[in-house]
């Protein structure tokens, strides 16, 4: 299952006189990473690169910011990657220390400056939530909210009309088990429109 986490954590490395301010922090989509790159640029104008890797509802990019070709970014998002993560960009703000470190020793600063702001990161396992919506008879409607509430649903929404309609939102691993619980709660009663 893919994790996320909890907050921003960060961490330094200095190789060779260079110094590699690694970050990882939670982001919803790319809109929010492009605005944290933009902070860092102006948060640290004296820096060399400010490289970063993201991985977001689908969502990736690997921005290696004037450093050689595939030695930054990518290695930043092989390690998103590894570790099974979901809506959390990693930034590296590089100040250049006067001594070339060549394609392999940028590849393993830029790697370990993620990594080890990573090992300090707290891991949340991250839930996707499925919109969902039922149509039932007034009688059904106090079991349907307690198996509702027993499945941990949110953003519970209720409107009546001729009949009760219900729309929430649901674990995607819980989904398909509420929906059964309810059916059979229903006995057939229960009606399924599009959310």
């Amino acid at each position: 299952m893919p994790q996320s986490i909890a907050r921003t954590v960060q961490h330094e490395l200095v190789i060779k006189k260079s110094r590699f301010l690694g970050q990882v922090q939670p982001v919803a989509d790319r809109a929010e990473a492009l605005r944290v790159v933009a902070a860092l640029r102006a948060e640290h104008p004296g820096a060399a690169h400010v490289c970063w890797a993201l991985l977001a509802g689908g969502d990736s990019a690997a921005v290696d910011d004037g450093e050689p070709g595939g030695t930054a970014g990518r290695p930043m998002l092989h390690v998103l990657r590894q570790q099974d993560l979901d809506g959390v960009l990693a930034t590296v703000v590089r100040y250049f220390g006067g001594v070339k470190l060549g394609a392999g020793g940028l590849v393993h600063a830029y790697t370990d400056a993620v990594a080890q702001a990573l090992l300090l990161a707290d891991k949340v396992a991250l839930v996707r939530w499925q919109p969902l919506a039922c149509l039932l008879p007034y009688a059904l409607e106090g079991g349907v909210r307690r198996a509702l509430e027993a499945a941990g649903v949110r953003g519970l929404a209720v409107e009546h009309g001729p009949l009760v309609q219900m729309r929430f939102e649901v674990a995607d691993h819980a989904a398909a088990a509420l929906r059964d619980r309810l059916n059979q709660l229903g006995q057939g009663r229960i009606g399924w429109p599009a959310a």
